[in-house]
């Protein structure tokens, strides 16, 4: 069967512009939290309520749990692949700050396109769009070159590494989605698998790390919990797996070079952080890249 993945419109761009709003206040989100909940066991948590929450939603719309589809072991690599890469989320920001973390896990549109453009037919990139990666990639790097500066330490080395680490882990499971029988598989089936795994992985974690007898609620902390599991780990998870089934993977993973901007943005309003001129061009440069690199052309059918 050949199925044709288009490239970004009005509808699959508004969409992203949110979902990038939601992704960067996430890393935000688990610093105001990590007070009062460890955020290895953050992670746990919220992978647990968004996955009783597709359940949920699973079972409204009658949505098999089980069946003859192939996703079974695809489905496991997939949650290990998202487990993986939120413990190194979850470790990292103990070691660096929130604005160091989202820059880093945003490499993952870099990844992302260099696998696809060698694995997935229909997801080769031209010259210019190329060009547009390096455009923005670039202008993230001037964005928060001065940050990198003031602070260049061990420990922030230690969780800007783990940062990257786990932008290529999220490139690793959109790849596999793409590669294997879950490209077409039902969204909520999809996310399930991601969600139900990484909780039996992560949860057990936290409790061997004393986590969950150091919890300490607040209503911040609350609101915290609660965008991170519904807004962000649930809807927002729902929407892009929604986005990859219908859109070049490529063009989709690279605007989500807005991410970071976002991030810094929710940074500067709730953890007075402070931005220059040196940002401010990183961000135009960022822009203007992710313009090249979605520049229209016919699309082109994609075997699945």
């Amino acid at each position: 069967m050949i199925a044709a993945r288009k490239s970004l419109d009005g509808l699959s761009a508004g969409l992203m512009l949110i979902l990038c709003a939601c992704w960067g206040m996430q890393q935000v989100a688990i610093k105001i939290a990590a007070p009062g909940v460890g955020t290895i066991l953050q992670t746990g948590v919220r992978s647990l309520i968004a996955a009783l929450l597709v359940a949920a939603l699973m079972l409204l719309r009658g949505t098999a749990f089980f069946g003859r589809d192939a996703t079974l072991w695809p489905g496991v690599a997939a949650g290990l692949l998202f487990a993986l890469e939120f413990l190194c989320v979850a470790v990292g920001l103990n070691h660096t700050t929130a604005s160091h973390m989202v820059v880093f896990l945003y490499t993952a549109p870099i990844f992302t396109v260099l696998g696809l453009h060698w694995l997935v037919p229909g997801e080769h990139l031209r010259l210019g769009q190329w060009l547009g990666i390096l455009i923005a990639f670039g202008g993230i790097g001037l964005a928060f070159s001065a940050g990198f500066e003031e602070h260049g330490s061990t420990s922030t080395l230690i969780g800007d590494g783990l940062g990257i680490l786990a932008g290529v882990l999220w490139a690793a499971t959109t790849i596999l989605i793409r590669r294997s029988s879950l490209s077409e598989a039902a969204p909520t089936k999809t996310l399930l698998y991601q969600l139900g795994v990484s909780a039996l992985v992560v949860l057990p974690l936290a409790a061997a790390m004393g986590q969950f007898g150091a919890v300490s609620m607040t209503p911040v902390i609350w609101a915290s919990m609660v965008f991170q599991s519904v807004v962000v780990t649930f809807a927002s998870y729902l929407a892009w797996f929604w986005i990859l089934r219908r859109y070049l993977a490529s063009r989709v993973s690279v605007f989500s070079f807005l991410t970071p901007l976002f991030g810094v943005g929710f940074g500067v309003l709730l953890l007075n952080e402070t931005v220059g001129v040196r940002f401010a061009t990183g961000a135009a440069l960022v822009l203007g890249g992710i313009v090249l690199v979605n520049v229209k052309r016919s699309p082109q059918p994609v075997p699945v």
